[in-house]
């Protein structure tokens, strides 16, 4: 009974003071991305290396009602981004102008709030999530991030950009780890592929997928 006591009394306090947390270095799942002026919604599957700087989406971009098949490779230690072609085994490659951004909670991050997503009226009808704001590390506007409570894992960010407006992303479907971290390198075929002199950044990149 003590014991419980303690345990309650633990959650409790944890519950009450939410603080900056760590998410898993590697995850795999779903995401839907879109922007505040309405050009481009992305439903995709992402592959997500935080140890090596490493992000893969591939799957479906909906522009201007016009339905696209994209497929992704961002290296931000070597500041490359690959737009794969598997059907025809093509590859083009861009430098990559953005800096990587850890999906974690930064530790200047002001907490908004706890919140509970679904119902807190039973067992299991919801999930505890904490959302937090900031500034953007080169300071052009803010972002609001809401992870969970437990486990750190990200359930949705927002951020301001001049080009687009706020650029919302939500993630679903997560699993710790990456079952295939081959994925993560770029195929055989981007080998040879020749590098533009243009450099983009991932919102950049689904709009030249789109032109």
């Amino acid at each position: 009974m003590r014991l419980l006591l303690v345990l309650a009394c633990f959650l409790a306090a944890c519950l009450a003071n939410p603080h900056p947390c760590y998410t898993p270095p590697l995850l795999t799942g779903a995401l839907t991305l879109s922007t505040q002026n309405e050009e481009l919604w992305v439903f995709a599957k992402y592959l997500y290396d935080g140890i090596g700087q490493r992000l893969r989406v591939f799957e479906l971009v909906n522009y201007k009602n016009q339905s696209l098949t994209v497929d992704l490779l961002l290296l931000y230690r070597e500041a490359a981004a690959y737009d794969i072609k598997d059907r025809n085994h093509t590859c083009a490659k861009y430098p990559l102008k953005q800096h990587f951004q850890p999906w974690h909670v930064p530790k200047d991050a002001t907490l908004l709030g706890p919140a509970i997503l679904g119902s807190s009226s039973g067992p299991g009808e919801g999930l505890l999530v904490n959302t937090w704001m900031g500034d953007l590390p080169d300071k052009t506007g803010k972002y609001i991030a809401t992870v969970t409570e437990f486990g750190c894992i990200p359930v949705s960010t927002s951020y301001q950009t001049k080009e687009y407006g706020w650029v919302v992303t939500s993630l679903f479907d997560n699993v710790k780890g990456i079952t295939n971290p081959s994925l993560l390198d770029p195929p055989d075929f981007c080998t040879n592929a020749v590098t533009s002199e243009e450099p983009v950044d991932f919102i950049s990149l689904l709009h030249k997928n789109t032109r």
